[in-house]
């Protein structure tokens, strides 16, 4: 495993697995898969009107993905969702043109070796992927 692509802040965010878990009222889920490497991300989302209340996820794989499933339920829950949806391109610009987070979304600073890392930068955008597909479900 390495190091830098695996360190300690992003092994303590998969560790911590804010929303870990399927939500009973969600108002959206999503499942997606990763054929390349395995992985699988469930994302649920619970809202009313403009606001997400709740996210849940469940994941079956790395720890990337996990890492980046904890991201979005710990930072975008109670936001609204033109809030939230900024995340998408903060997130996608940083793994395909390495570019810094925005401040705003200072909290996806720990992904930032993996785009050094081709391979594994689906790993970070699959429940990023589920979470924008949960979004338009969920209007």
């Amino acid at each position: 495993m390495s190091a830098t692509l695996y360190h300690q802040a992003l092994v303590q965010r998969a560790k911590a697995a804010v929303g870990k878990g399927r939500l009973d009222n969600a108002t959206a889920s999503i499942t997606l898969d990763n054929p390349l490497c395995g992985d699988r991300v469930t994302i649920d989302i619970e809202k009313s009107g403009e606001q997400i209340g709740a996210i849940g996820h469940h994941v079956r794989g790395c720890i990337l993905c996990e890492a980046a499933a904890a991201t979005i339920a710990e930072y975008c829950r109670n936001r609204d969702l033109g809030s939230a949806r900024a995340i998408l391109p903060a997130i996608r610009a940083m793994m395909r043109d390495g570019d810094a987070a925005p401040a705003d979304w200072a909290c996806l600073d720990i992904f930032t070796p993996v785009h050094a890392t081709k391979s594994r930068r689906d790993c970070v955008l699959l429940p990023f992927e589920a979470f924008e597909k949960a979004l338009v479900a969920g209007s």
